[in-house]
């Protein structure tokens, strides 16, 4: 008999229910406050223990922060308590740069003696909620996690999704893990004390998930973009709550939430974005990263994949009048830049997959590049963002 005969091999597939839990508020720490509450579940017989995390940022742009959540402790004292201080970390890209933050966090949750059944509330921006959610996920395999998102970006992008991770190695998120949050607040009082800068780059997701999933949405935006460029909320708050939703569909109803395949539709841009952000030392936003690589995949896609070049400029001055800059200092180093595209393989695994776009609406998925194209891409890009008058260039249909 055989070696292989005695072999006993079992392959059966399984599904974790899992429940995303978003809501969408006005002033969560305010009239609203009973929204966070309710999913902040107590546990058996005593209250729930919650600890809550806030991006320095945020802080000290909202000094009445802290005193809202202690008046929010003691409206539900008897059935929340705190679980430890309140903790600070460092805001913007700094803290997953650091991975002895990441320390620190495990130690403050063990001092306190969370367990699975505690609470980690986390309060700002995207690179917060990502580190945090990280340090939250690792211990205990699993504390719950409820995100506040503080920025455009996260409220309609990153804080609706499952990824979680810092940075190591001078690479995007090279240390991470996939985690479902227990709860998302999308809260519109969080967003009024942003800069003009991180309120305005955070379209760039809006724009990208347009491109691939809604054109009504993408119409939208070229509409609204005036206004939203002037902070008008009545035109800013529909576009990221329906960004949030069709990122929530994609998570749950798009068949890879954890990313298992080759291929990230929703990263439309982001192989030349996460090395921009390095190669500028991460002083270029993530948003802003992405929005050049909007552009430079927008034109590459009218280039090579028959994007048709009026779609293509409708993108390009779409992102302009949404006030996003589309230059990086050291965008026109393409060797550089495009080591981002092994470097985005690597992440994915497998074969290099990006994806481009034949229309508004019409991704498409391709697993090589014409160098020569991208770097008229890129050039192309770089004259839009200085401002000379272009014509689009020739295509080049395979």
């Amino acid at each position: 008999m055989s070696a292989e005969s005695n072999m006993d091999i079992v392959d059966r597939p399984f599904h974790v229910p899992l429940v995303h839990r978003l809501r969408f508020t006005r002033d969560v720490f305010g009239t609203d406050q009973q929204v966070l509450a309710d999913v902040l579940e107590p546990s058996g017989a005593g209250p729930a223990r919650v600890q809550f995390w806030i991006d320095a940022n945020v802080e000290a742009g909202n000094p009445q922060l802290r005193p809202q959540i202690e008046r929010f402790f003691s409206r539900y004292r008897q059935r929340l308590q705190p679980g430890g201080e309140l903790q600070i970390v460092p805001g913007g890209e700094e803290i997953k740069n650091d991975v002895q933050v990441l320390e620190r966090m495990l130690k403050v949750f063990h001092a306190a003696d969370l367990d699975r059944r505690s609470y980690v509330v986390v309060i700002g921006g995207g690179a917060v909620l990502d580190a945090v959610g990280f340090a939250a996920a690792i211990a205990h395999r699993g504390l719950r996690l409820v995100r506040l998102p503080t920025s455009t970006l996260a409220q309609g992008d990153s804080g609706v999704g499952v990824k979680n991770g810092v940075n190591l190695f001078q690479k995007k998120n090279w240390l991470g893990c996939f985690a479902a949050p227990w709860a998302v607040i999308n809260d519109a009082q969080l967003l009024l004390t942003l800069s003009d800068r991180d309120f305005l780059c955070g379209f760039s997701e809006a724009v990208k998930v347009a491109l691939l999933k809604d054109p009504p949405l993408f119409d939208e935006l070229c509409q609204s973009a005036e206004r939203i460029r002037q902070r008008d909320m009545t035109a800013a708050l529909p576009i990221i709550r329906r960004a949030a939703l069709l990122h929530l569909e994609h998570i749950t109803q798009g068949g890879d939430p954890f990313e298992m395949l080759e291929a990230r539709p929703l990263d439309f841009g982001h192989w030349s974005a996460h090395k921009l952000e390095s190669m500028s030392g991460f002083q270029l936003r993530h948003a802003e990263a992405v929005a050049i690589g909007v552009a430079v995949d927008t034109v590459y896609s009218s280039l090579v994949h028959g994007l048709p070049s009026p779609v293509a400029d409708r993108v390009l001055h779409c992102l302009q009048r949404l006030g996003i800059p589309l230059q990086a200092p050291n965008l026109h180093d393409t060797e550089t830049l495009f080591r981002g595209l092994e470097e985005f393989r690597q992440h994915l695994g497998g074969q290099l997959t990006l994806t481009m776009l034949r229309g508004v609406g019409h991704p498409v998925e391709v697993h090589d590049v014409d160098a020569d194209r991208m770097r008229q891409s890129v050039r192309f890009v770089l004259a839009f963002a200085h401002g000379w008058t272009l014509e689009f260039p020739e295509h080049e249909f395979p």
